[in-house]
């Protein structure tokens, strides 16, 4: 086990490394940068601001500069922000959308794993086609799109929840709704189709036999046998949700790091640009490695080596 981990933190490292590599060169071959002369600045003026933040160097200088950057973990200033550095944003910024992505997790997995385990278990009823039709509402709709419709009924229309802002839990409801929809749906949809695979095993026909009640044939035989595929999906999921947040972040007005990711990609501030996408690539692979770990908390079948799984 301790060696399987060691073998996954050293590839992590070098999988970060590739990121950090490819993520400066991209960004530095990108045309324009923070002084161009489109915003009218003048020669004299952008030379000077270049020698400042060492952009005036040669590329290999500054490729270096940036990786001890990312080592000593001081990823350097904002462009647009003159009085605040990378990290000040990331510190700023991440426990807000840590909050808003905590809690659509939360609404998604939840909800996906009720909505998928009723629609397996009222198969070809009105009640699995209603589960079905909410996921299929769930992955076909954008998220900027729900959030839109929720702001105008749940907001405008009905006056039920703040339009915009983030001043309190009220302030959380419609932006963690819109973010969890489409993570809802995929959930629900692999939790209807393992529940229904697991529902025909031999076991779940013997506990049947037995005269189990169908509660605990179903949590304690079937869900948690059904659950392996979920919490494979729950890795990239942080992700897509934290990424997610970006758009979300933007339409509700909420102060998160999503925001300010949307904001230095128009304002070209590179830094920021480089430096919340090494700081999402590290919870990615982070939270990977947790869900290998908890596969074998959930099924003690699975066993982690240095082989790999068994």
């Amino acid at each position: 086990m301790i060696r399987y981990l060691g073998k996954r933190i050293v590839f992590m490292i070098i999988s970060l490394f590739l990121i950090v590599t490819a993520t400066f060169f991209i960004m530095k071959a990108v045309p324009g940068g923070p002084f161009t002369s489109e915003k009218n600045v003048p020669d004299e003026i952008r030379a000077a601001l270049e020698a400042k933040y060492k952009l005036n160097l040669p590329l290999h200088e500054q490729y270096l500069d940036y990786l001890k950057g990312v080592i000593t973990w001081d990823l350097g200033p904002s462009f647009a922000e003159k009085s605040s550095t990378v990290n000040d944003m990331i510190n700023r910024g991440f426990p807000v959308s840590a909050h808003l992505g905590a809690q659509a997790l939360l609404i998604a997995v939840f909800g996906g794993i009720i909505l998928g385990v009723i629609a397996a278990l009222k198969h070809n009823k009105w009640q699995d086609y209603t589960a079905m039709l909410v996921a299929v509402i769930g992955l076909s709709v954008p998220g900027f799109i729900l959030a839109s419709f929720l702001q105008y009924f749940f907001a405008i229309k009905w006056g039920l929840f703040p339009i915009a802002k983030w001043e309190g839990f009220q302030y959380t409801v419609l932006p963690s709704l819109a973010l969890a929809a489409m993570p809802i749906a995929f959930i629900a949809r692999l939790t209807r189709s393992n529940m229904l695979e697991v529902l025909g095993q031999d076991y779940i026909k013997t506990a049947k036999a037995k005269g189990l009640n169908t509660f605990t044939i179903t949590v304690k035989h079937a869900i948690r046998n059904a659950l392996l595929p979920v919490i494979t999906y729950l890795g990239p999921l942080l992700a897509n949700i934290l990424t997610g947040a970006f758009v979300i972040e933007r339409i509700f007005g909420i102060p998160g790091l999503g925001r300010e990711f949307v904001l230095s990609i128009g304002n070209r501030d590179y830094t920021v640009i480089m430096g919340t996408t090494v700081f999402y690539s590290i919870i990615l692979v982070v939270s990977i490695l947790l869900v290998d770990i908890a596969y074998t908390l959930v099924d003690p079948r699975i066993k982690l080596s240095d082989t790999g799984k068994e």
